[in-house]
């Protein structure tokens, strides 16, 4: 085990002399304190930053994990594979519109998605998650909307024992919290069932934050109070936590899912 500067760029150097040794065949350079450009394409070193914030002991262990997982995925994600092998994995995540600061939309598979986020698709892979690309897409002769359907039904069969805790407060609010840390807890917010399952707990309609990948939290829309100090914590978590989302909250209504960020 080792650890790793903190400083962002001495961070964004230290990651480069990594890949440098572990993969000498790429071509590694920075374009910014976090951000790599690995054989022409983009990389994003923030949410790897954030891990290693985390857990800083294991710093050097963790960028190793996140390289060899990154460059395996690449390699599967080139590989044909079978829509009859890839259909059962296909599942969604919410990303916050910032992907596109280095990700190019036109090559991503999403959907738009409320509070300034869009819903992409994984190949959710025994060690790892594989994203679909456009290109993949049209391999299989499917749709992004065909896309957004398979991913759902296999999200909600992915955890059909769901484990719920349910939290009263002394102000009168209620909670229910989501960790399965699977990464799916965000997702869950695109469950078709979750109206119906936390409505009668929650008193109706409801609020989720998804903060980040790894963190759902539904509340009651009141008291004031109780509503104001959880996004409190949620702003929070959406500065510290790794894949972060969104700080703002979802609404959740038996129609569907609005945003409160104005459109």
């Amino acid at each position: 085990m080792g650890t790793m500067p903190r400083e962002p760029e001495a961070f964004g150097e230290h990651v480069a002399r990594i890949l440098k040794r572990h993969y000498p065949d790429k071509s590694v350079e920075l374009a910014g304190p976090l951000d790599l450009v690995l054989s022409g394409k983009h990389l994003g070193l923030e949410n790897l930053y954030r891990m290693v914030l985390h857990e800083p002991d294991r710093g050097v262990e963790l960028v190793e994990n996140y390289l060899d997982r990154l460059i395996e995925g690449d390699s599967l994600s080139a590989m044909p594979l079978p829509l009859s092998v890839a259909k059962p994995r296909i599942m969604p995540r919410i990303q916050p519109l910032s992907i596109f600061d280095h990700l190019d939309r036109e090559q991503v598979a999403h959907v738009p998605f409320v509070n300034d986020t869009v819903i992409v698709f994984v190949l959710d892979m025994p060690q790892m998650t594989v994203s679909i690309t456009v290109e993949q897409m049209l391999r299989w002769g499917l749709q992004v909307d065909d896309l957004d359907t398979i991913s759902r039904e296999n999200l909600d069969g992915y955890a059909p024992d769901l484990q719920i805790q349910f939290v009263d407060s002394a102000e009168g609010g209620r909670a229910a919290i989501v960790s399965c840390q699977d990464g799916y807890d965000a997702a869950r917010l695109l469950l078709d069932t979750l109206h119906g399952r936390l409505a009668p707990e929650l008193h109706g309609d409801f609020y989720v934050a998804a903060p980040a990948r790894d963190m759902f939290l539904a509340l009651t829309c009141d008291p004031g109070d109780f509503v104001d100090r959880l996004l409190d914590r949620i702003q929070r978590e959406y500065r510290r936590l790794p894949y972060p989302i969104t700080d703002s909250l979802f609404v959740v209504t038996r129609d569907g899912v609005a945003g409160t960020v104005a459109a």
